[in-house]
């Protein structure tokens, strides 16, 4: 990323950004659907809890989604617990990674699986930019000029399914280029890595 480009994106971080605990809160663009996350930041160490509210749209039924996230010292993430409340049910999951850096799975219905997942570092998840922060501050990509592809436990909400995925993020004098199995786009993010702007998905506010 330029001087010029990390500057605008340092300037739009909001002074104050780096006190922690924090709460960050996106609006989506063109649907009624929000997401907040209280985070605490220690080092490259991330704890959150947060919540995504979504009404129903032609893709999906209205819902909420719970999740507790809680990284290692490098960002990895270590552990995510989730939860989504429909009106006629609830569904749980839990993913945790362990030290041979294999992931398991335990879903609602009590079924658990143990993977891979292509040597995944992080969790990415359906309609959240909170979770896009965490390859971009784990791998300092918001901070230097660099492109990585990873690859990514990805978990779509509401039906709860959990699949092995790719996500490019490439640094640029605009943002941070990025395609992603739903979207190809360039986002913005503050001076601590964490999401500003998606485009198509939400902004903060």
């Amino acid at each position: 990323m330029s001087e010029a480009g990390r500057s605008e994106v340092t300037d739009a971080g909001a002074a104050g950004q780096s006190q922690w605990p924090a709460i960050l809160t996106w609006r989506a663009h063109d649907v009624p659907r929000m997401e907040s996350v209280r985070v605490h930041v220690s080092g490259n160490r991330i704890k959150a809890n947060g919540r995504i509210v979504a009404a129903a749209t032609a893709s999906h039924p209205a819902f909420s989604a719970s999740y507790d996230l809680v990284t290692d010292e490098s960002g990895a993430t270590k552990r995510l617990s989730m939860s989504v409340t429909l009106a006629d049910r609830e569904r749980q999951l839990s993913i945790a990674r362990d030290e041979e850096n294999m992931w398991l799975v335990q879903q609602h219905s009590g079924q658990s699986s143990r993977a891979a997942y292509a040597g995944a570092l992080d969790v990415d998840l359906i309609f959240s930019p909170f979770f896009n922060a965490l390859p971009i501050r784990r791998t300092g990509l918001y901070l230097r000029d660099e492109s990585v592809t990873l690859p990514v436990v990805y978990v779509r909400i509401p039906e709860m399914s959990v699949e092995a995925a790719t996500i490019t993020y490439e640094s640029s004098a605009d943002g941070i280029k990025l395609d992603s199995p739903v979207a190809k786009t360039t986002i913005t993010v503050d001076a601590d890595g964490f999401i500003l702007d998606y485009p198509g998905l939400a902004e903060r506010i």
